[in-house]
């Protein structure tokens, strides 16, 4: 049996905001399994935002161990990055899981990965999944040519983009942005 998996999540701090947004097309072979699907998850009343990618099942697992490693770290979510990707990589059982997250608060967005990496990328854009090169691309050119928008218009324009020329992202989209603490 193929795995539920495929799609597309970005995630930009522009002027002072950021934003996650992930299509909803989960995807099981060749053929698309749902077309609805939410990939964004908003934590600790919305301060953190995720985004997750990869087999549907292992996403879950993940995103459950990540808000364990949060609450352990008092809420750090740099610090309970790390110390997931570190587990991840050497426990048994989550080595084999095959999802990617983004996580994000009003401070960083970062990229988790089960090599172990944790990657604060560049220019503020994070992208995962299999249209992520393609909302990479569209989000650096809104970037640097159209300043104006607001992050979470360059999130649903680079979405729209990917689901444009990706046959494994839609247009149904979940767009999130993380709560500021005042």
């Amino acid at each position: 049996m193929e795995k539920i998996k495929a799609t597309t999540v970005v995630a930009i701090k522009h002027n002072g905001e950021v934003v996650i947004g992930a299509d909803g097309q989960a995807t099981m072979g060749h053929t698309v399994a749902k077309s609805t699907v939410n990939k964004v998850r908003r934590l600790q009343g919305g301060k953190i935002v995720t985004g997750f990618a990869g087999s549907t099942a292992d996403a879950f697992t993940l995103l459950e161990k990540f808000e364990e490693k949060l609450g352990a770290y008092g809420n750090n979510m740099k610090r309970a990055a790390v110390e997931l990707a570190k587990e991840w990589r050497m426990d048994r059982m989550l080595s084999k899981l095959e999802a990617m997250m983004i996580v994000a608060d009003s401070q960083d967005i970062l990229i988790i990965s089960g090599t172990g990496d944790v990657i604060e990328p560049d220019m503020e854009i994070a992208t995962i999944g299999s249209g992520s090169m393609y909302a990479q691309s569209a989000a650096r050119a809104l970037k640097k040519f159209a300043p104006q928008l607001s992050a979470e218009e360059m999130v649903r324009e680079s979405l729209g983009i990917a689901a444009d020329v990706c046959i494994y992202t839609n247009h149904n989209l979940v767009v999130e942005k993380v709560a500021i603490d005042k």
